[in-house]
């Protein structure tokens, strides 16, 4: 499993210059079932990323491109009559695929954004009172330009809390922006990326994650995190249960990925600022910020 997983990380960091990084959280993330929320400037390679874990991973993908005069329809389908049967037939939309890349979500309107709310938490959509699954795996990876762009909606604490991870890729480094100016170009690496496993074997790697285990002094640790954001006043809100079950799951995978058996201290580190930071408000600085803190006052081992 573990000469896999560095086969995916390996071939979409061709596509990807110079992020790795970024691509093992993006890997952490489905493998924990979860939804990933990109923020950063276009051109960033947010739909590049998304592109190329569906194409090594075989999913299905497809992308919608968010607008502010999107309707819910446009994501989950519609009912059309057909004149020749005289009966309506169910037209799926984008939302039934295994990667749906949702580009620019906080470019339409709340409403619309409220449309993927039920597909992300249940993998279901009902539509005139009929509720159809979706296919397995379901991964909504979502991309938002920062809020002080023109044209943007902010998302609602409650739809920001079905992302698992929320990441921000920012510039290539020197070395990666230069093999781009040498002609190393990313569509036509993404067009020879090729499939490195089936469905059974994604279904395989995600039931691991669960068997990662996770040692009492561990857990002792992430319930001081935990505590620590909703006693400290620098958190106005801190992290629900379901935050704090999705940094598990997320060191988990963080473990899995670097070939590990068990979780450490390390692994929730490594996740806490994409798992947290988009949970964490505060009139005193951003997420980030309050993700740093976190780690500095609270200690591996309890005094």
């Amino acid at each position: 499993m573990q000469k896999i997983i560095s086969t995916l990380v390996a071939d979409v960091g061709k596509v990807l210059l110079g992020k790795e990084h970024q691509v093992k959280l993006a890997l952490a993330c489905l493998l924990s079932r979860g939804h990933l929320l990109i923020e950063d400037l276009p051109g960033m390679g947010k739909t590049t990323l998304a592109h190329a874990l569906a194409q090594v991973l075989g999913l299905s993908y497809k992308r919608v491109q968010f607008t502010s005069d999107m309707l819910p329809a446009d994501i989950v389908g519609v009912s059309i009559f057909e004149r020749d049967s005289g009966q309506f037939r169910f037209h799926e939309g984008p939302v039934f695929s295994q990667l749906l890349l949702a580009d620019e979500i906080n470019r339409a309107s709340p409403k619309t954004q409220s449309a993927l709310l039920e597909a992300m938490e249940e993998r279901q959509v009902s539509v005139d009172g009929e509720t159809r699954p979706l296919p397995q795996p379901f991964f909504v990876i979502a991309t938002q330009n920062p809020l002080h762009q023109s044209g943007t909606f902010s998302l609602p604490e409650s739809q920001l809390d079905r992302f698992l991870m929320r990441i921000s890729l920012g510039y290539p480094t020197r070395e990666a922006e230069r093999a781009l100016f040498q002609g190393v170009d990313p569509r036509q690496q993404l067009r020879q990326l090729r499939p490195r496993v089936d469905r059974a074997g994604l279904a395989g790697l995600q039931q691991l994650v669960g068997q990662v285990k996770a040692s009492d002094s561990l857990l002792d640790y992430l319930e001081r995190l935990v505590q620590h954001t909703r006693q400290s006043p620098e958190c106005p809100v801190g992290l629900s249960p379901r935050g704090a079950l999705a940094l598990l799951h997320a060191a988990r995978a963080w473990a899995l990925i670097h070939g590990r058996g068990h979780v450490l201290p390390e692994d929730i580190q490594a996740v806490l600022p994409a798992v947290a930071g988009h949970r964490l408000h505060s009139d005193s600085g951003d997420g980030a910020q309050l993700v740093e803190r976190l780690l500095r006052q609270v200690d591996v081992i309890a005094a």
